[in-house]
C-alpha cells in the first residue's frame, strides 16, 4: 500500500488528509472481495480520531458496495449482476470490428461488466468515530470485480483531525 501525506491546511490547525491507494488481485470473474479490515488499518495508523474515509475505485468494470459478508447472501448479488447484464450477451462494446476508441492489445470483451457496474457506487465515504470506521453490526465494505482476474487498486482519502 502507498500512502501519501497531504499538506496540512494552515487555517485549521489539528486538521489533515492521507491518501493511500489499496492494491487487490482478483482471482475471479466476478468476486466481491472484504476490504474492511484494510480499511480499518488504515484510519488506524493515521491517528484520526473523527472525520471522514472516502473510497474510490479506479476501474470502469468493478464497483464499491457496503453490505453484509453472507456466503448465500453473496450468491444471490452475483446472480442479480448477472440477471442485470448477462456475460452471454452481445454488447457493441465487443464489436472490436466496429470500436475505434480505448483499444488495447489483447482487449477483453466486458460490455456485461460495463454494464454490471451501472448499478453499484465507483465510490463511498464511511465516516470514522472514535479512530475506527462507524458501520453497522453487519456492514463490511466490499471491493467487487466485474471483470477479473485481474490487479485492481483503490485510493482513500481519508480527512479529520
Amino acid at each position: 500500500m502507498q500512502s501519501a501525506l497531504l499538506r496540512q491546511p494552515a487555517a485549521v490547525p489539528g486538521w489533515y488528509a492521507q491518501h493511500a491507494a489499496i492494491e487487490l488481485r482478483s482471482t475471479a470473474a466476478v468476486e466481491f472481495i472484504d476490504i474492511t479490515d484494510r480499511l480499518q488499518a488504515v484510519v488506524a495508523r493515521s491517528g484520526i480520531s473523527c472525520g471522514v474515509l472516502h473510497l474510490q475505485t479506479r476501474h470502469t468494470t468493478t464497483g464499491i458496495v457496503v453490505n453484509e459478508h453472507e456466503p448465500l447472501l453473496l450468491e444471490d448479488m452475483r446472480e442479480l449482476l448477472d440477471r442485470v447484464a448477462p456475460a452471454g450477451q452481445r454488447y457493441r462494446h465487443d464489436d472490436l470490428s466496429r470500436r475505434t476508441v480505448n483499444l488495447v492489445p489483447n482487449e477483453r470483451r466486458n460490455g456485461h461488466a460495463h454494464g454490471q457496474a451501472l448499478v453499484l457506487r465507483a465510490s463511498e465515504s464511511l465516516h470514522v468515530v472514535n479512530g475506527a470506521l462507524w458501520l453497522g453490526r453487519w456492514q463490511r465494505v466490499f471491493f467487487v470485480e466485474l471483470d477479473g482476474p485481474q490487479r485492481r487498486e483503490v485510493g482513500t482519502l481519508l480527512m479529520g483531525s
